[in-house]
């Protein structure tokens, strides 16, 4: 007989067994998005199937290494050492593993402090098996949509687009008008219902410019998101 009991020592025996590469591990504050300048602890997976034009975390996959293999549990203890009560699961591609990270969501997700989890995944894996498997509330999602100037347009997972809920985010790196036709576009396609974020290549498009296309074009339910990181560090600096 299933008894509730018996599943959380299953699980906690999965997060000691359980493997993954990582790049790095640490506190600041969210630079993007809806949780922008929120303290948060940043878990940042090795490996990504995508190598868009303006990456800028090129260090996240080959021929790079991964600097640390860490089991789901010690990454959890590592987190439970920061002030933090959100957490940024990045990388590379978090979702890469599948049912390691799904098991590493709902680990982070048991922890008591943490109030949210926000995913930054890049559109090529299929969300189905993470909304659907990892029950959670203060777990979402947030899909980089890769546009034509990203190189990457033709790997997103379309389907992906409809599993979104309100508590989700759909952003869009926008390098160039072209981008921001196409992003358009998307948008009148599938209508999804969560958050959308429109976001300048950093020294490519002009957040000006692009706030001019937005009201233009009439996009009163699309936000502009900025990467504050890269305004209070040097662009180029890690661990921030």
């Amino acid at each position: 007989m299933t008894d509730a009991l018996h599943v959380r020592p299953l699980a906690e025996r999965e997060a000691i067994s359980t493997v993954l590469p990582l790049v790095e591990i640490f506190e600041t504050v969210e630079g993007e998005g809806m949780g922008a300048g929120y303290p948060t602890v940043f878990v940042r997976l090795f490996g990504c199937p995508l190598r868009c034009v303006w990456c800028d975390t090129k260090y996240s996959y080959p021929p790079y290494e991964a600097q640390l293999h860490l089991t789901v549990a010690e990454i959890c203890e590592r987190v439970n050492g920061f002030a933090s009560t959100r957490i940024c699961l990045t990388g590379g591609e978090p979702l890469l593993y599948g049912e390691r990270s799904a098991l590493l969501l709902r680990e982070l997700a048991a922890l008591p402090q943490i109030v949210d989890i926000h995913v930054e995944t890049s559109g090529a894996i299929g969300l189905a098996p993470f909304v659907n498997g990892v029950a959670s509330p203060k777990v979402r999602y947030i899909v980089d949509y890769k546009l034509p100037g990203s190189g990457e347009e033709a790997r997103m997972d379309l389907p992906s687009l409809a599993l979104l809920r309100p508590q989700d985010e759909l952003k869009f790196v926008i390098a160039s008008r072209a981008d921001f036709d196409v992003a358009r576009k998307v948008l009148e396609v599938h209508r999804p219902r969560c958050t959308i974020l429109f976001s300048p290549v950093w020294g490519s498009a002009e957040p000006s410019e692009l706030v001019e296309w937005m009201l233009a074009e009439r996009l009163a339910n699309v936000k502009l998101s900025l990467q504050i990181h890269k305004v209070i560090w040097d662009p180029d600096r890690r661990g921030v």
